[in-house]
């Protein structure tokens, strides 16, 4: 059985190797920048992500800091039993959601390493709609098809309805909570992150818009379908046009690859100049 280790937040460092604490650097990252673009919920809601080479252990945010406060070296580590690995000695805990909502969507999908799960204004308002995410703007479109929903049962702290959240989810890696929030996976964190923001900004020009009481402009089959597919890969630039766009190649259709990536040097600089006390 594995046995709990405590360690002083300013060792955690020194005795972890260098992919974990790489994945933990990002992780932190990915915290502020969900405070930093206003998808927080005061200490509530969990960003976890697969601890590298261990598919059955998993970082996690310590439960009663706020977004803005977490550091690499703050994060808890535990495994999808519920056991904690390697506690900081900052004196927080694992809010019990973070477990029971993150660890079976891990177990069951080896190929998420990241899980993001948000209760905000827009994104809890659309999940209250019957029609729940609208094709309404180039940005929705983009998770066409590609949605799970999944039924209030009250917070997440049941076992079985966790096992049916998964269900839920199936190979999507977008989850709509009805009247409860969003969640989305990545096969990295910047593109879990990448997913969230686009997602919430998807869910707030359809707010804007319904709440417009004007008649909606809706785009063509064929409009939404051709925009599914231009983002079905990942960033395009001149010089990778011909390897990435998937209307020129088709090979380059790869649900589980994703935009991200090539913004996320630029959204840790700006982290930088704020404050980089998150990758310590």
């Amino acid at each position: 059985m594995r046995q709990i280790e405590v360690c002083a937040v300013n060792d955690i460092r020194a005795v972890v190797g260098e992919q974990e604490w790489a994945t933990r650097v990002d992780l932190a990252a990915c915290y502020r920048l969900v405070a930093l673009y206003g998808m927080t919920d005061l200490i509530y809601n969990h960003i976890s992500a697969q601890v590298p080479g261990h598919h059955d252990q998993y970082l996690i945010n310590p439960y009663g800091m706020l977004y803005e406060e977490i550091t690499a070296s703050s994060l808890v580590k535990i495994d999808i039993e519920g056991r904690a690995l390697l506690q900081p000695d900052h004196g927080y805990n694992v809010n019990v959601a973070g477990f029971y909502l993150h660890a079976p969507i891990h177990r069951a999908r080896p190929d998420v390493k990241c899980v993001l799960h948000t209760h905000t204004r827009a994104g809890t308002a659309v999940s209250t709609l019957a029609e729940g995410l609208l094709p309404l703007s180039q940005t929705a479109m983009r998770f066409h098809g590609r949605i799970g929903y999944h039924d209030f049962e009250g917070p997440a702290i049941d076992r079985d309805e966790c096992d049916r959240v998964v269900a839920d989810l199936g190979r999507n890696n977008v989850l709509v909570l009805r009247n409860h929030g969003l969640l989305v996976c990545g096969n990295t964190i910047p593109q879990a992150f990448n997913a969230i923001y686009w997602l919430e900004q998807a869910c707030r020009i359809q707010v804007d818009a319904l709440g417009c009481g004007q008649p909606l402009h809706v785009p063509t089959e064929m409009a939404i379908g051709n925009t599914v597919t231009c983002f079905a890969g990942t960033e395009i630039t001149l010089d990778n046009e011909r390897d990435t766009n998937p209307v020129l190649n088709e090979a380059a259709q790869n649900l589980q690859a994703g935009y991200g990536l090539l913004e996320w040097p630029a959204l840790r600089r700006r982290l930088d100049r704020i404050d980089g006390s998150y990758a310590q």
